[in-house]
């Protein structure tokens, strides 16, 4: 076990901040309990579990197995310890005021892309509940156990997923489309890690450049793996409404109204979206909600 003590200028919500790394309520690599937040990670030097706790002044990370020197590396930006929200000016009272109600937020990093774009690549152009059953499932099938004293998973060796055939993720409410998106991001993990080492464009280029791979996902995988502070995910059902009706009180928007009222932003949008989310506000629904798909038996 490895273990390391990041001080802090102010106190950081260990479990608000990353809170974006759990995908779903039944994700099996990670843990939150109060403010004890255990990952388990698949890092470059080997499978790891991490535990993050936060004090009014500092932030204490332990970890367990061969990446675990890895993650005291990483730790100020897997725990959010870098992120400075003294740079953020709020420009509308509602704003102001989360920011007041949420000191602890900040936004942290992954650092691992290939992680992070495969489970956002089972969250496309689905809601969240059947993207988290899914990606539950999908750890469960190709996970393994990871080292350390809870019983969480390794999200999935990407080989082992470049390898599956397309049929095999049927059964997890995966269909073809985002299975063989999957597969072909694995097959090619390096180019998807480099985004790490590229300017913000030039990361979002090579992104986009996998077939399957738009705006939404590209964001996604940003805001997560890169901590891109501006990341904005253009193509989300939800976000609109929910941005436009918190900042103005206008129950449905589009990419582009929203895109207009986080311009002032603009630098500090992912920021904001993060604030509004952590909130639970959200935009008044007019029909009934969406049925959850099925395709396991079809």
């Amino acid at each position: 076990m490895r273990e390391c003590l990041i001080g802090t200028a102010e106190p950081v919500d260990i479990a608000l901040t990353l809170a974006p790394m759990r995908r779903g309520r039944w994700d099996p690599t990670s843990l939150f309990d109060d403010a004890v937040v255990w990952r388990a990670m698949r890092t470059p030097e080997g499978p790891t579990t991490m535990c993050a706790t936060a004090t009014s002044s500092a932030i204490r990370v332990r970890s367990w197995g061969p990446g675990a020197s890895w993650v005291i590396r990483n730790a100020p930006e897997l725990t959010g310890a870098t992120d400075d929200p003294s740079v953020f000016v709020a420009r509308h009272t509602v704003v102001r005021d989360m920011q007041r109600r949420l000191p602890g937020l900040r936004i942290a990093r992954t650092n691992l892309p290939t992680e992070a774009l495969v489970a956002s690549i089972v969250e496309q152009k689905v809601n969240g509940v059947e993207a988290g059953r899914s990606y539950a499932a999908l750890v469960r099938l190709a996970g393994e156990v990871a080292p350390g004293p809870v019983d969480l998973l390794l999200p999935p060796d990407p080989r082992t997923l470049a390898q599956m055939p397309y049929y095999a993720f049927h059964p997890l409410g995966i269909e073809r489309k985002r299975a063989e998106t999957i597969r072909r991001v694995c097959a090619r993990a390096a180019r998807v890690d480099e985004i790490l080492s590229m300017g913000r464009e030039d990361a979002y280029r090579r992104l986009q450049a996998f077939l399957g791979i738009g705006p939404w996902t590209a964001a996604e995988v940003m805001k997560i793996a890169a901590g891109d502070n501006d990341a904005v995910s253009v193509g989300d059902y939800n976000l609109p409404h929910q941005v436009a009706w918190v900042l103005v009180g206008e129950a449905r928007a589009t990419d582009e109204r929203m895109l207009m009222l986080l311009e002032p932003y603009r630098g500090q949008r992912a920021r904001v979206i993060r604030l509004i989310e952590a909130t639970g506000i959200g935009a008044p629904r007019f029909g009934p909600r969406k049925p959850l798909r099925t395709i396991r038996h079809s």
